[in-house]
């Protein structure tokens, strides 16, 4: 081989590097910066280092207390969020709020280690899992994810910022799933849930199960439940989240009140962008005693 060959060899893989460190780079600002405060820190409850994304009001003031929302999903539609709160507050419907975005780990696949219950393969399979596939590891940590936010989150925003017991919990996909999990399991945590295109299908509908099974137990103060799907979702999703919605009626207990919609024409990704708005409506209509 020529020298002059080598030195257009080297030349091409230098380019190639330089993209990839280009296309990493977007990534990493794209996922992992926020517009807003980026709060980083170590957890003791999942032990690494974790990065919060924290909305605030646009003249927040420390003499007021705010709302708070809490959602799994980091930067996605963290943009929309803040528009809808800003339009919705200046015209009286909702109250401006604090948001808390929680970004997955940029580095590691910590997505569904954190979203996925504890009773569902965190490598999420449509069919049942087998009696004899038990091993601990293979299951979601969303226990320790919610352990994380109750003992870590939410204490440094109470700690930090002025906030009152007006607090909503989010999440898109598996996130819709964690906040499945969530209100039947620590319901009083929040006083409103939002899970879009929730995720419950993993392991034949384990999680319409496990849900249709706690939801009997939610019996204390009163919750919002808001569910959304996109009208152009596929079966699987479609299916599972009929399931959700059929659980709610036949055993939904009297303090928990719901609502929820479809999207016409939307995907699964664009679902949660046209449900935010909806949403926050019909959470300050419950809380206005409307529902």
């Amino acid at each position: 081989m020529s020298l002059l060959n080598k030195k257009n060899i080297i030349s091409v893989i230098f380019i190639l590097f330089l993209i990839y460190l280009g296309v990493i780079s977007k990534s990493y600002f794209d996922e992992y910066t926020s517009d807003f405060i980026d709060y980083s820190f170590y957890s003791s409850v999942l032990e690494e280092n974790r990065k919060i994304f924290i909305r605030l009001p646009h003249h927040y003031d420390s003499n007021k207390s705010y709302p708070l929302i809490i959602k799994s999903d980091g930067n996605f539609n963290l943009e929309r969020w803040d528009r809808s709160i800003v339009t919705l507050s200046e015209q009286g419907q909702i109250e401006d709020s604090i948001v808390v975005a929680i970004p997955n780990l940029f580095w590691s696949d910590s997505r569904n280690r954190d979203l996925v219950p504890p009773y569902a393969r965190r490598d999420v399979q449509i069919e049942a899992r087998p009696s004899d596939v038990n091993s601990p590891e293979i299951f979601g940590k969303a226990d320790l994810f919610l352990s994380f936010i109750e003992n870590e989150v939410l204490p440094y925003m109470e700690s930090t910022y002025s906030i009152n017991d007006n607090r909503v919990l989010s999440g898109f996909s598996a996130g819709g799933s964690f906040v499945l999990y969530t209100i039947t399991t620590k319901p009083d945590l929040f006083s409103g849930y939002f899970a879009f295109s929730p995720a419950a299908w993993y392991d034949d509908s384990v999680v319409v199960k496990e849900f249709t099974r706690g939801i009997k137990n939610i019996n204390n103060k009163p919750l919002f439940l808001y569910l959304s799907l996109g009208g152009a979702e596929n079966e699987i999703i479609t299916a599972s989240f009929k399931g959700v919605l059929s659980a709610i009626d036949l055993d939904g207990p009297i303090n928990l009140k719901s609502a929820y919609s479809y999207s016409k024409d939307a995907g699964h990704v664009e679902n949660p962008y046209v449900s935010v708005p909806k949403a926050l409506n019909a959470y300050y209509e419950f809380r206005a005693g409307k529902q």
